[in-house]
C-alpha cells in the first residue's frame, strides 16, 4: 500500500520560512518523480514544484520560482519543499504526489500523478 505522509506545515509571518517533508512508503521510490501542488480556501489545487526520479531535473510554478526548492533523498525516500520568503499567498494545504517515471520531463497536470498525500497545512499571516 503506497503512503505519502507530508510534514511540517504550520502558522508562520510573512517573510518566514518553512520546510516540508513528504515520506513515502510501499512504493519504488526512486522510480518515481515526486511534485507538490497546494489549494488555498476556495481556489483550484495548483502545481508548485517537481522533481525527476533521480533529482536531475527540477520544475517550478512562476509564482514559487526563486523562493522554494524542491529536493529529494532517494535512500530516505523523502522528498522537501523549503520554502523562503513566504507570503500570504502562499497560504494553502500542499500535497506530495507521486508519478512512476523515470524520465527527465516533469508534468505539471495533476491528473498526471497516481499518488497522493493528506496535504498539511501552511498559514502564512501579514
Amino acid at each position: 500500500q503506497v503512503q505519502l505522509v507530508e510534514s511540517g506545515g504550520g502558522l508562520v509571518q510573512a517573510g518566514d520560512s518553512l520546510r516540508l517533508a513528504c515520506a513515502a512508503s510501499g512504493l519504488s521510490f526512486s522510480s518515481y518523480a515526486m511534485a507538490w501542488f497546494r489549494q488555498g480556501d476556495g481556489k483550484e489545487r495548483e502545481f508548485v514544484a517537481a522533481i525527476s526520479w533521480d533529482g536531475s531535473t527540477t520544475k517550478y510554478a512562476d509564482s514559487v520560482k526563486g523562493r522554494f526548492t524542491i529536493s529529494r533523498d532517494n535512500a530516505k525516500n523523502a522528498v522537501y519543499l523549503q520554502m523562503n520568503s513566504l507570503k500570504p499567498e502562499d497560504t494553502a494545504v500542499y500535497y506530495c504526489s507521486a508519478k512512476f517515471l523515470r524520465l527527465d520531463t516533469l508534468p505539471t497536470p495533476g491528473a498526471a500523478y497516481e499518488y497522493w498525500g493528506q496535504g498539511t497545512q501552511v498559514t502564512v499571516s501579514s
